[in-house]
């Protein structure tokens, strides 16, 4: 007799995978022991029981690495605990280099494992095969091992863990379909399921491939697909059972053993998909039928590797469905449509990786609020408009399939689905020179290529220096000396209107936004613990408006920060007002001499200083012009209604010519803004960094009274001091190339890491900013009194220190 489902519960959880019985796990850990996990058919029977099981840790992002360290620390310990094998063994994990870019890469993955603390040793081509014997290895130039990488049993681990969690008080119902959620005005009220109601205020649905269609009834935008994903099992034939797991990137296979034989799997440049009509009813504990022809070009990639493969008993060759998401990272978060509805899905094969750790994090999440720590890599925050439509997710999703294994370039581009959002100027500046990179969709010009003399606008991809090096050298140095035009369109803008907006934006702000009409207000804004969780400019347009502009990566993440964050009963109402907009940014020494020439308006800096924004007239537009900067030179972002921009671009381009001015792209503003100290969220600033340790203290209202949220925090740091600090870092040597994620070294101690790196055109040299981090504290003092190196692709470089602007024309702060 099946047991009956409780009437209510705090928390429901959907999906038995190994996502949703970690997630349960965590959650009776945390004491939320009033949570209900349902599954529809059985535990593990939907991707679950057919995944290869191989655990990696490390990424390019600190926080998702020290995720999947998480999972490897559970994995140890879960069998003492319930009693139940896991199949885990810690037997390492082996990556293969067959060329010097990918020995490259390699050994720039080594720096980041040592900047994160995760041991990873380089091998030379025997020491790898004494570790892996049945592999060939004449076409090898090295290998990366990692001691604690290493493999489980998937459907082991995640009963493991579904019994952890009715240890912990977790009510676990298979065979129990959620049919429905009960939502009364934007709140979840009860799951519906096939064997009764349960009252509930939080779902967490953990469906993986059914996780879109599920949650797009109740209007929450899950971007992921299904793509078939195929491994071969082979008969035993006396592989040793402590082999390390291996990665063979340029041959586009991985293998683990299983039972004296191995599994190999690989990922195809050519991936197939299914179920693009819908999962058929009824497909659990269920296989794809294999395919053979499509398996053929990893099979042939494989007997180079492994030739004794040749003769091995084929047992199987697996054929499973996998859900894949269009950038290669998984999902987590609340979902910014519907307040309570959280989301773990979208593991692109590496679940059972990922799995302790992101079930750890989403139970924080539900109970607490909040995740752990900054996870913006996988929040589910990071998609927007253009991830809304099927079709396009799919063809995004299978060129980052088709990417799993060739090589992460340094500021690669995706290449498919493009065009899809386009400023106005998109085709006058393609007919330039312009080459566009892409962001949540919107085209973006990154360099502008000199047509006349032949270059062409098309990334080439290296390790070294960039073919566009030169191309952004000149745009940097044009908006140094003359000015740029820098077309801003994507920027994400939002109006908060309301009699109550000041109140509202005084308390979810950091800085003082209870200025006049007409100024412009810099802004943080935070959580309880002081973490960045924006970084922004607030226009004060009318007594009850803000025009709010923040970067393009970030629209919906920051517009669902601000609308939860109005405090209830407050009249202020939140509208994205993105696509009315276009921005040109004039950037420049003459900037001021170009604008007053294409306008009758007074732009002297007496009438419109830093800090401010007046409504002029150019070419018949009304242009709200914010003078402003993000390369540290005069400026002005010119904001105007999307219909005027081509006029007014014309106008300000053939007004300019007498002044040197010249189009410029994102890549110059990176270099501009490094040489300048200014920060960039999601690299240098986010939640887990405050205002203080990032220099940044100046631009919260701690002198006034007036109450918002992190102050407690601030005042906490202000008094007590921090542990870390964020600093500018220079290399004499101009041809080392950062590229963030360097580890940072102090007297000759890992003291962190790059958060950001780049070349700064006008001091000549390599720059970089990261934290200076020391358990016992650390002071400006401190940072500026020790002797640094930093570690590039495994080799230590004098670097000097900086807590002031690498470029400064008067020459105050800095001694290069």
């Amino acid at each position: 007799m099946m047991k009956e489902l409780p009437a209510s519960a705090k928390a429901v959880v959907i999906g038995g995978g190994i996502i949703g019985c970690s997630t349960a796990y965590h959650l009776g850990k945390l004491g939320l022991t009033d949570t209900v996990l349902l599954e529809r058919k059985k535990l593990t029977s939907g991707t679950t029981f057919h995944a290869a099981g191989l655990v990696g840790q490390l990424r390019t992002s600190a926080n998702i690495t020290q995720l999947l360290g998480y999972s490897v620390d559970l994995y140890k310990k879960l069998e003492a605990e319930t009693g139940l094998g896991t199949g885990w063994k810690m037997n390492g994990g082996l990556r293969l280099a067959c060329n010097e870019e990918r020995w490259t890469e390699v050994k720039r993955q080594a720096t980041t494992a040592h900047s994160f603390g995760l041991e990873m040793h380089l091998l030379n081509p025997k020491e790898a095969q004494d570790l892996w014997p049945l592999m060939q290895i004449d076409d090898l130039v090295g290998a990366a091992f990692l001691p604690t990488d290493g493999q489980a049993n998937p459907s082991d681990i995640t009963q493991a863990l579904a019994k952890g969690a009715r240890m912990a008080g977790v009510s676990i119902f298979e065979d129990t379909e959620v049919l429905d959620l009960e939502i009364d005005k934007g709140k979840i009220r009860a799951v519906i399921t096939n064997r009764g109601r349960i009252e509930c205020e939080k779902v967490v649905v953990c469906a993986g491939q059914w996780t879109r269609n599920f949650a797009s009834r109740f209007g929450v935008n899950v971007p992921l697909v299904s793509v078939q994903h195929q491994y071969m099992i082979t008969e035993a034939f006396g592989v040793p059972s402590n082999l390390p797991t291996l990665r063979d990137p340029d041959r586009l296979t991985y293998y683990k053993e299983e039972v004296g034989g191995l599994v190999m799997g690989g990922y195809e440049p050519n991936p197939i998909g299914c179920f693009e009509t819908g999962i058929p009813d009824g497909f659990h504990y269920t296989l794809l039928d294999s395919n053979f022809d499509h398996f053929e070009p990893i099979m042939e990639l494989a007997l180079g590797r492994v030739p004794a493969l040749e003769t091995a008993g084929i047992k199987q060759l697996l054929n499973g469905p996998e859900s894949f998401t269009p950038d290669g990272n998984f999902i987590l978060g609340e979902a910014p449509e519907l307040k309570n509805f959280y989301v773990g899905a979208g593991f692109n094969a590496f679940g059972i990786a990922s799995g302790g750790g992101a079930g750890m994090a989403l139970a924080e999440w539900v109970a607490k609020g909040e995740a752990p720590y900054d996870l913006w890599p996988v929040d589910i925050r990071r998609f927007g408009r253009p991830h809304f439509d099927t079709d396009w997710v799919r063809t995004r999703t299978y060129e980052a399939y088709g990417k799993h294994y060739t090589m992460a370039w340094p500021f690669e581009e995706h290449a498919s689905g493009r065009p899809a959002r386009k400023s106005p100027l998109y085709d006058r500046l393609k007919a330039q020179g312009a080459c566009f990179g892409e962001k949540l969709g919107w085209e973006r010009p990154n360099w502008f290529a000199d047509l006349a003399k032949g270059e062409e606008a098309r990334d080439i991809y290296t390790y070294g220096r960039q073919n566009w090096f030169g191309a952004v050298g000149r745009e940097h140095q044009a908006a140094r000396e003359q000015a740029v035009l820098f077309d801003q369109t994507s920027f994400a803008k939002f109006s908060l209107k309301g009699s109550d907006a000041e109140n509202a934006l005084q308390w979810i702000a950091a800085n003082n936004v209870a200025k006049p009409v007409g100024s412009l207000i810099y802004t943080q804004m935070l959580n309880d613990k002081g973490g960045i969780e924006a970084d922004l400019t607030c226009a004060r347009v009318a007594e009850d408006e803000y025009y709010i502009v923040t970067g393009t990566g970030f629209a919906t993440h920051d517009f669902d920060w601000i609308a939860r964050n109005i405090p209830s009963g407050m009249n202020a109402s939140l509208v994205d007002v993105t696509s009315a907009w276009s921005v040109l940014s004039l950037m420049g020494p003459k900037a001021r001499d170009i604008l007053a020439s294409v306008t009758s308006a007074d732009v002297s800096n007496a009438a419109l200083p830093f800090g401010k924004f007046k409504t002029i007239g150019i070419a018949g537009a009304p242009v709200r012009a914010l003078r402003i900067t993000y390369v540290g030179e005069l400026g002005y972002e010119l904001h105007l209604p999307v219909e005027y921009a081509s006029s007014v671009y014309e106008l300000l381009m053939e007004k300019g010519r007498a002044f040197g001015l010249s189009n410029a792209g994102y890549r110059a503003i990176e270099s501009l803004r490094l040489e300048k100290g200014y920060r960039a969220w999601g690299s240098d600033i986010g939640p887990d960094h405050t205002p203080v340790e990032a220099g940044l203290g100046w631009a919260v209202k701690m002198k006034s009274n007036v109450a918002f949220r992190g102050r407690e925090a601030i005042q906490r740091q202000n008094e007590t001091g921090v542990k870390k600090m964020l600093a500018g870092f220079v290399v004499d040597d101009p041809s080392i190339v950062l590229l963030g994620r360097e580890t940072i070294y102090r007297n000759g101690k890992r003291a962190g890491w790059l958060t950001s790196g780049g070349f700064g055109y006008t001091v000549g040299k390599p720059i970089g900013y990261g934290y200076v981090r020391n358990p016992e504290g650390v002071t400006a003092d401190y940072v500026l009194e020790g002797d640094y190196e930093l570690e590039v692709a495994t080799e230590r470089v004098k670097a000097r220190v900086s807590l002031a602007p690498f470029h400064d024309p008067e020459n105050r702060n800095v001694k290069l």
